[in-house]
């Protein structure tokens, strides 16, 4: 324990934190970490380019190729970022034994066991995301097509998908959360809106109709406002996604990338928590369109956490993040990420709610700013080295020069 940090634990014990507690919660909360930030969300199912306004801009060396690459790049990461954490995984990353394959309608969870093994071993539950793009039936619409073989397909596959989700809650012990998100749209103007939405409801419908456990499984469904190529209409639109999750007793899932650019997540957060038992979150930075870029301890990520934290449901939250890029190293990428997503669940947790929540309620508003304002030079910066050290990761920049000595003896060498 540093002299820094002690200081620093006397200051927040005088706005009645206890800092030792805030480590202690902080090692606790759960992130689920990205599987496609590795490999630019190639997948191992389909060697073709993205699609369904989906890009990944850059070419920086050392994108993992194989399973056991990507699995070695996320073991990397781990190592770099203190706290628990879950496996995030899209259908696209099934793993085939030799000679063999599975189309996406097709999956089952022993496409998937090597994913559980190595979840297990770390303690780790996974998070699944049936995968509805870059794929020869996904050049059009999907859960929403007019075309009853294509829809078809794809709800076998989130079907599918459901069976495996349970599987991985089973084997885990952990639940898992399975995401849904589809990216059917039209460049330009629909002559119906109304037919693509009512054959995305009917196809949700026939996939959760296939039963599963709700206390292992939660399924999520994920709006979004426009899509690259898709930038008239959007079948699964904000209004769309709260309809239908409140109405089937699902769990909504937002990702701060996918409304309007003067939409703030941080804002609807308390609004769904009244009316929904549980949200879940993809946590990312947008640059001017869903752009996935990595995260910054930025005010929407800080605000984001202050919402989580000072709701008081942060057991009811399901955080995931949710970004690729592809410029730059891949490792460094992720962790950054995962770093500042901490900090800024760390920098909330060191925020007096309850005070300032009576600060407002009382009408102190100019009180409240102040205060506010002052918090921001408050020393969370000793108490997440402190969190670093009792975690056994570095502090400051010194865990890059760990990034920089895997890129030289690891990811040169990929070709």
């Amino acid at each position: 324990m540093t002299k820094a940090y002690e200081l620093a634990r006397e200051k927040y014990a005088a706005l009645g934190i206890d800092t030792e507690k805030v480590i202690d919660d902080l090692a606790k909360v759960n992130v689920s970490m990205h599987c496609w930030q590795g490999d630019d969300v190639k997948g191992f199912d389909f060697d073709g380019e993205l699609s369904g306004g989906i890009q990944t801009t850059g070419n920086y060396p050392g994108r993992a190729r194989t399973p056991d690459e990507l699995m070695a790049d996320i073991d990397k990461v781990l190592s770099l970022d203190g706290g628990a954490h879950k496996l995030n995984l899209h259908a696209c990353y099934a793993i085939f034994e030799k000679g063999e394959f599975a189309d996406r309608d097709a999956l089952e969870p022993k496409h998937f066991a090597k994913w559980v093994e190595f979840a297990k071993a770390r303690g780790m539950g996974i998070d699944f995301n049936p995968t509805f793009f870059s794929h020869p039936k996904a050049d059009g619409l999907t859960l929403a097509s007019a075309n009853e073989e294509i829809r078809a397909f794809w709800v076998r596959h989130g079907q599918a998908c459901v069976r495996i989700a349970e599987y991985f809650a089973n084997e885990t012990g952990i639940p898992c959360v399975m995401n849904i998100w589809i990216p059917d749209g039209m460049k330009d103007i629909p002559a119906d809106r109304m037919g693509p939405r009512a054959r995305f409801v009917k196809s949700l419908d026939e996939i959760l109709g296939i039963g599963y456990d709700k206390s292992k499984v939660y399924v999520t469904l994920e709006s979004k406002v426009f899509g690259i190529g898709l930038e008239s209409y959007t079948v699964g639109s904000a209004e769309f996604g709260m309809g239908y999750v409140l109405s089937r007793g699902i769990v909504p899932l937002m990702d701060n990338g996918h409304y309007h650019p003067t939409e703030m997540v941080s804002d609807k957060i308390s609004s769904m928590l009244l009316f929904a038992p549980k949200i879940a979150l993809h946590v990312t930075r947008a640059v001017r369109w869903d752009s996935d870029h990595v995260i910054r301890l930025d005010d929407e990520t800080k605000e984001i956490a202050k919402e989580i934290v000072a709701s008081g449901r942060i057991d009811d939250i399901a955080i995931a993040l949710d970004y690729f890029d592809a410029s730059i190293n891949r490792i460094a990428a992720w962790a950054i990420g995962l770093r500042n997503f901490r900090k800024a669940m760390l920098i909330a947790m060191l925020t007096p709610h309850a005070s300032f929540k009576a600060m407002q309620d009382e009408g102190r508003m100019t009180e409240l700013l102040l205060k506010q304002e002052e918090l921001k030079s408050y020393p969370w910066g000793d108490v997440w080295e402190e969190y670093c050290d009792r975690l056994g990761v570095k502090t400051g920049d010194a865990w890059f020069d760990e990034v920089v000595d895997y890129e030289n003896n690891v990811l040169s060498k990929r070709a």
